[in-house]
């Protein structure tokens, strides 16, 4: 089955022979130098100089982390929605007992900077969340700009990068993220498992003034951790092997060339959907460089596509998720997607509509991807 879903992605097989290796013990200096080494290529891929720790656990656990840390009971925190997992930090902060003040924005939209600043100004929140890359609805939302905001009112910046961190231009120190947060099988390529975070010293001192809400999850013991270059409990020894080299591979393709790469699936993927006569979710100026969600016309069902795609194809893509739940499907394009990849899951998609009777040219995606290859240098 080939996925082309957001998450888990393809791997190389060089990351597959990796987990693969004999076990070590996690407090050995030859662990020890693999796991210093994952920091080091975290921090090239977070554009940061901050500390990085790494969490065995999925995205999510580091989210919780995040608010279990820095949020105290009671506490105000705004949280920008926009999809399912913008408004899982509304979720998760309300389950600590935070004061949240939610940002409502319609799902495949992006939120209004003028009302969002209001909100803003008229709080006391101690802290601002934002998904960055919205892969329920396939929008990207701008980062740069709640950075700014929480600088000038003096909150911490909690981002979620999880699917834009290593596939898209993540500028971690320079849009004033505090924390900043990835998952290992999203645009890193590795195996799921592991979330990663890069912590500013602003909200270190956040975390150290906390009261801790969590044990497994207080990233003041990560913190601490890292810097004896160990980890405060037992990692997955196996995924680290893995990131290890998954990280090694975007080190060699080059952060600018993969950031690219992804951007040109993007533009690619766009073209030919709405060449084949389909439909964006979002607009096209706030549309995700790592995903692309499309409507599914009002004739046809997701079966119609999503489930003869699998079936007769072997091309997994995905659905949509909650209020979206058949309404879309989405094209995941991150990682080690490469351009072949992407002319066979178009190609499968025009049979699949013409098998449909959808009104569609054989050859009129492939043909826009074609001209965006050609224009992009490819």
């Amino acid at each position: 089955m080939k996925l082309l879903i957001p998450g888990p992605v393809e791997v190389s097989n060089e990351v597959l022979l990796s987990v693969a290796r004999p076990l070590m013990g996690h407090r050995t200096p030859d662990f020890e130098e693999i796991l210093m080494s994952c920091i080091e290529d975290l921090k090239y891929v977070f554009q940061t100089k901050n500390d990085v720790v790494i969490i065995t656990g999925s995205g999510t656990s580091a989210m919780d982390a995040a608010i279990a840390s820095t949020i105290g009971e009671g506490e105000e925190i705004i949280c920008i929605g926009g999809g399912k997992f913008g408004e899982r930090f509304a979720e998760i902060a309300k389950s600590y007992g935070a004061k949240v003040i939610e940002v409502n924005v319609e799902w495949g939209s992006t939120f209004d900077k003028e009302k969002l600043e209001e909100i803003v100004a008229e709080s006391n929140a101690k802290a601002i969340t934002l998904t960055h890359n919205e892969t329920s609805t396939g929008v990207l939302h701008d980062a740069s700009f709640v950075g700014k905001l929480a600088r000038e009112y003096d909150m911490l910046f909690i981002m979620d990068g999880i699917t834009s961190v290593g596939g898209d231009d993540v500028k971690t120190d320079k849009w004033g993220v505090d924390i900043c947060i990835t998952g290992s099988q999203k645009c890193i390529a590795a195996p799921p498992g592991l979330a990663m975070l890069s912590i500013s010293e602003k909200a270190l001192e956040a975390i150290n003034n906390n009261e801790p809400r969590a044990y497994y999850l207080n990233l003041q013991k990560y913190k601490k951790s890292i810097e004896k270059r160990t980890t405060p409990f037992t990692p997955s020894v196996t995924l680290i092997y893995g990131l290890y080299q998954a990280l090694k591979e975007i080190r060699r393709e080059g952060l600018e060339r993969r950031i690219k790469r992804h951007r040109t699936l993007a533009k690619a993927t766009r073209e030919a959907i709405k060449a084949l006569g389909l439909e964006l979710l979002p607009r096209e100026e706030i549309a995700s460089n790592t995903i692309t969600a499309i409507k599914i016309p009002k004739n046809l069902t997701d079966d119609d596509i999503r489930g003869k795609l699998k079936s007769k194809f072997k091309v997994l893509v995905a659905g949509g998720q909650a209020k979206l739940k058949g309404k879309i499907f989405r094209i995941g394009h991150m990682g080690n997607v490469g351009y072949l990849d992407l002319v066979g899951v178009i190609g499968a998609l025009e049979l699949v509509l013409k098998e449909a009777n959808f009104n569609v040219k054989l050859g009129s995606g492939l043909s826009a991807l074609q001209e965006v290859f050609d224009r992009e240098g490819v």
